[in-house]
């Protein structure tokens, strides 16, 4: 409701007498409240389709029927590039640079066509429609998340329907079965019915009139796999859209069109975008096919801030993993890779084998450690591992701590012309000597951020060398959070190829850990371990060398993801374990401690820090951001965006990223109203407690609802009472404005 009032959609929130009076057939005994959305509906998609497409053909396209794919032509263009040259069908050739794959469950064979991945599975969906029901006209459609079950008003019956625990893949995708239905299993359907009972009681007395059950194709994260395939220019998907294709294609299409023609989508997409999954999981089926179905099964569970997936676990591990499970560590899921979480004192939680919660006649796992501690966090309180967290946080503050941030992506830019590449890719100036680190953004043409990562500028190394390659020219060495390394890697190698740079990208991700020991005595301790002088003369901040630790060479790195300092060490995987417990035993007397992303979150936070995709996204620029100065506007080096961000900067900004505190104790997640003045002026993109502070932090962009630019000016407007929050002046230039956050449910 109150993201809602964001975006201008009426929602309430009612109690069980408020929905009795508004839906008077429903079971309410075991209700404690509804969401009631008044313009929510339904529409015909058969009707829907064939009005589009009479639109489409006044417009000038040509739809053309009963006409199957047989083949996609790609070729290699001079640069060894991979594009779409042409459709094969039964009824002849269509040379065309751009196809859209929108075949649904058949989207997957068809991208086999060109050479594309297409991760999705193809199962039977089914729902059912009643007879007539006497005082069902005009009541909502009900959603009973408990239950997982929908009643969607047809008329003067409902369609009854939902998401089984034990849906029936379709195996063997059939080329011929087009508009083809399947029987209805009962036995699998029947959960449905009863919870669909007992929510509207009638209906145990209303019969059937009819079963619809097809195949519908769903996949990892129960979002749709939409953009411009990694593998071959030109391919776009629009596909697996997890029966809810009626409902987000017009916004989907939309976008989509616009992608193609501008090479973008205009809002942010890369929640839907077919790179947010790493190549190595798109052609994985084991992982496919269990994330897919437990997306399906919890399609209506409540979505708890901190929960984690069970299935598709243990793809990709870090060196460390192991030597890290032994003492406690709750792993996190991440682009495949287990990353840490927090660490337990109550011993090892690993993760076990996926059981699909017991169905398809599979035991569940008993006494499951690791998921019994995702259970306790079910819960919009603070989590009653609140302390533990707090604990690492603070013993990275006032002494140090280590990090394990292996599954970080990092890669080489090498080549001839790789400064020249540099210049334009990197928002930042990054063309520095050898030995200098740059925090830095890329920037699409729109001016938005595609990524936030450190640039290191490297001399050449030894042939075969993960820590230090050889190459000619230059070279650079890029470092960039593991969950969008993917993204990272297809918006970099699509600007080279784009820009016919003479250069090339190397993927060292696997090969290299990474370690980041962060806080006050971080110096002390590692001088014992690094064989290299420390001190801020001879290793100052945002700089890096080729040192040694415990007999192995490892790159080390002056950088701060938590604002301490402190230094990372990125390492060659088979040395991993060797110098992290050198690091420990040096660490020990110093109080040294294990921490995760949890404690990382919250340091950030602290801090300031952005994290990409929260509150840096790629409709977000730099100077809405605060990030003004990683542009190097007063230069005149050409940058990707450069253009946007001048232009921004001379109209005038109309949205800026806010820090707030709360004044009371109360926890916040994201998504949250911003309210001033008695008006909606944005939302919380991120949120997190600060133990440093002892409050909860949260940042929102924030808009001005007349339209005007937003300035960076202070404003005092304080009001009391519950709910209230203030700029923190230690993270941003907003010290005394205020503004009402409406809590999280």
């Amino acid at each position: 409701m109150s993201l809602g009032k964001v975006y201008g959609v009426e929602s309430h929130v009612l109690t069980p007498s408020q929905t009795k009076d508004l839906y008077p057939l429903m079971n309410i005994d075991d209700l404690y409240g509804t969401l009631y959305v008044p313009k929510d509906g339904t529409m015909d998609p058969a009707g829907t389709c064939s009005t589009l497409a009479r639109a489409a053909a006044a417009r000038g396209a040509t739809i053309i029927e009963n006409c199957p794919v047989t083949g996609i032509q790609v070729r290699t263009d001079d640069f060894g590039v991979k594009r779409v040259h042409a459709v094969e069908t039964a009824h002849g050739t269509i040379q065309t640079p751009c196809v859209v794959n929108c075949a649904g469950v058949w989207a997957r064979a068809l991208g086999r066509l060109a050479g594309v991945h297409v991760p999705l599975v193809a199962m039977h969906h089914a729902y059912v429609v009643t007879e007539r029901i006497e005082g069902i006209q005009n009541m909502p459609n009900v959603r009973d998340h408990d239950a997982s079950v929908y009643l969607r008003l047809q008329g003067d019956a409902l369609s009854v329907g939902g998401y089984e625990s034990n849906p029936i893949f379709w195996e063997e995708v059939s080329e011929k079965f087009a508009f083809g239905l399947f029987d209805l299993d009962w036995d699998v359907f029947m959960q449905h019915i009863e919870g669909a009972v007992n929510r509207v009681p009638v209906l145990e007395k209303t019969g059937i009139k009819s079963t619809v059950c097809g195949p519908e194709s769903f996949t990892a994260d129960h979002k749709p796999l939409m953009g411009e395939a990694p593998e071959v220019r030109g391919f776009f998907l629009g596909c697996g859209f997890n029966s809810a294709g009626m409902m987000l294609g017009g916004g989907c299409g939309r976008e989509l069109a616009h992608w193609i023609i501008h090479g973008r989508p205009e809002k942010d997409m890369y929640g839907y975008d077919i790179r947010r999954f790493h190549h190595s999981l798109t052609d994985n089926n084991r992982w496919i096919r269990e994330r897919s179905h437990e997306s399906y099964a919890k399609n209506y569970s409540v979505v708890f801030p901190h929960d984690e997936p069970l299935a598709g676990r243990n793809v990709r591990k870090d060196p460390l993993h192991e030597e890290l499970l032994r003492q406690g560590c709750v792993f996190q899921e991440r682009h495949g890779w287990e990353r840490p979480g927090w660490f337990s004192p109550g011993g090892a939680a690993p993760v076990l084998d996926y059981d699909y919660y017991g169905a398809y006649g599979r035991q569940r796992h008993r006494d499951y450690t690791y998921n019994r501690l995702l259970g306790d966090e079910y819960t919009f309180d603070f989590p009653p591992h609140h302390d533990i967290i707090k604990n690492e946080c603070l013993t990275c503050r006032n002494a140090l701590a280590l990090f394990d941030m292996s599954y970080f992506g990092k890669f080489y830019l090498v080549g001839p012309e790789a400064t020249k590449a540099a210049d334009w890719l990197f928002s930042a100036d990054v063309s520095k000597a050898p030995g200098s680190t740059v925090y830095t953004c890329m920037l699409n043409q729109q001016g938005g951020v595609e990524s936030d990562l450190t640039v290191s500028r490297i001399s050449p190394g030894a042939p075969g060398s993960p820590l230090a390659p050889a190459f000619e020219g230059d070279g650079y060495y890029l470092a960039i959070g593991g969950a969008v390394a993917q993204h990272n890697w297809s918006h970099i190698t699509t600007v080279l190829q784009d820009m016919k740079f003479q250069c090339k990208l190397l993927d060292c991700s696997e090969e290299l850990g990474m370690m980041s020991i962060q806080g006050p005595l971080s110096r002390v301790v590692l001088q014992e371990v690094l064989d290299t002088d420390l001190s801020n003369e001879a290793f100052p901040f945002s700089t890096h060398k080729i040192t040694t630790a415990a007999g192995c060479q490892v790159r080390a790195m002056r950088l701060s993801f938590v604002g301490e300092m402190g230094w990372e060490l990125h390492v060659p995987r088979a040395d991993c374990v060797k110098v992290y417990r050198a690091v420990m035993e040096a660490g020990a007397r110093h109080g040294i401690a294990n921490a995760g992303y949890r404690a990382i979150d919250s340091l950030s936070i602290e801090k300031g820090y952005r994290h990409w995709h929260a509150d840096l996204r790629p409709d977000d620029t730099p100077l809405e951001a605060g990030l003004a100065f990683t542009c190097k506007l007063k230069s005149s080096i050409p940058f990707l965006g450069r253009e946007a961000v001048e232009a921004q900067k001379a109209k005038g900004i109309f949205r800026r990223l806010v820090c707030f505190t709360t004044d009371e104790k109360v926890p916040m997640f994201g998504l949250e109203a911003v309210w001033r003045d008695g008006k909606v002026v944005g939302h919380i993109r991120r949120a997190d407690f600060g133990f440093a502070i002892d409050k909860t932090i949260a940042y929102g962009y924030i808009r001005d609802p007349a339209g005007g630019p937003v300035s960076a000016a202070p404003r005092v407007a304080a009001a009391p009472g519950v709910g209230h929050g203030t700029a923190a002046p230690s993270c941003f230039p907003w010290a005394g404005w205020r503004a009402r956050i409406a809590p999280a449910l």
